[in-house]
Parts: C-alpha cells; sequence; structure tokens
C-alpha cells in the first residue's frame, strides 16, 4: 500500500461496478473499499472517513442522496468529497445534483477510465 494514499469508498449496490472502479482507481494508486448499499456505505464512511466518497444514486436499501443528507448533516463528515456515478443521466439530474445539492462532480454511467479520473484529480487538486 501507497504511504498517504487517498482514501475512496464507493458506495454502489453492483459489485461488478465497485470491482471495476477500484481497479481503475487502484492503478492509479488509490486506496478504493467498496460497500454495497446506502447503509453500508454510511456505516463505512463513519468508521473509515475517507479522502473521497463515489456514491451511486439508485440503491435499494438507501439511495444516495439520503446518503449524501446524512453525511452533509453530519459534522465529521460534511466535508468529504462526494462524487456522484449514476445511470441518472438527464440533464435535470444533473443540474440538481451540481447545482442544488453541491456534489463535487456527477458523472453518468457508462463512463470513460479516463472521465472518472480526470474526476477523481479535480476533486484532490
Amino acid at each position: 500500500m501507497v504511504k498517504n494514499a487517498k482514501q475512496v469508498i464507493y458506495i454502489e449496490d453492483e459489485q461488478e461496478m465497485i470491482d471495476l472502479v477500484g481497479l481503475i482507481l487502484s492503478r492509479k494508486g488509490y486506496v478504493v473499499t467498496g460497500a454495497i448499499g446506502g447503509r453500508d456505505g454510511l456505516d463505512k464512511v463513519r468508521q473509515k472517513r475517507p479522502d473521497l466518497v463515489l456514491l451511486d444514486l439508485m440503491m435499494p436499501d438507501m439511495d444516495g442522496w439520503e446518503v449524501f443528507q446524512q453525511m452533509k448533516a453530519d459534522e465529521n463528515l460534511r466535508q468529504i468529497p462526494v462524487i456522484v456515478i449514476t445511470a441518472k443521466a438527464q440533464s435535470i439530474d444533473k443540474v440538481l445534483g451540481l447545482h442544488i445539492a453541491r456534489v463535487d462532480d456527477y458523472i453518468s454511467k457508462p463512463f470513460s477510465p479516463q472521465e472518472l479520473l480526470e474526476s477523481v484529480e479535480k476533486v484532490f487538486s
């Protein structure tokens, strides 16, 4: 493990997506922890206090917006940047995410590895 590597938690309900994103980001030195679903994700965010959260919106147990709201309501978590990664690709969803909720970035599935890396690196720059 790289010393001082950025810790990323990816909250998503599909293990294949977690594995894919983990592969892409780990090649650049990021340490990615997957969380299946919103409740598990929120628990892991509270435990680990990562440098970044990647967040799916449509999950069966607790949707991404609820996770995001709970993070922003928690004094210990509200400063953690959040990038939404979702299949909700309509422009209204993106506007809501970026300008109303103020997530740090909004990536629509499917995305390229380059798009993901650029978004993550933008948050850390």
